[in-house]
């Protein structure tokens, strides 16, 4: 299992963005355990080469770094798929 940290602008998205769906946390959860085919996720290319994005929901994105020797998830950026 992955660690998950978040900073606070991303953090407090994130809990704007629980507040309107109760599934968002179940999906995270499912991150944690497998950050690479929880939930649509997939290797960004261009200027976010090096991370990764997933869905959160309809029209809910987060970016996040994998560090496999912590085995930490750090999150970059949540929101609407403009956030690319």
């Amino acid at each position: 299992m992955y660690n998950l940290f978040t900073d606070v602008r991303t953090e407090k998205k994130l809990r704007e963005y629980m507040n309107l769906r109760t599934d968002i946390k179940d999906k995270l959860d499912k991150l944690k355990q497998n950050p690479r085919k929880a939930n649509g996720d997939h290797q960004l290319h261009g200027k976010l080469k090096g991370k990764w994005a997933c869905w959160l929901g309809s029209n809910i994105r987060l970016i996040y770094i994998i560090d496999e020797n912590s085995k930490t998830i750090f999150t970059d950026g949540v929101g609407n798929h403009k956030i690319y």
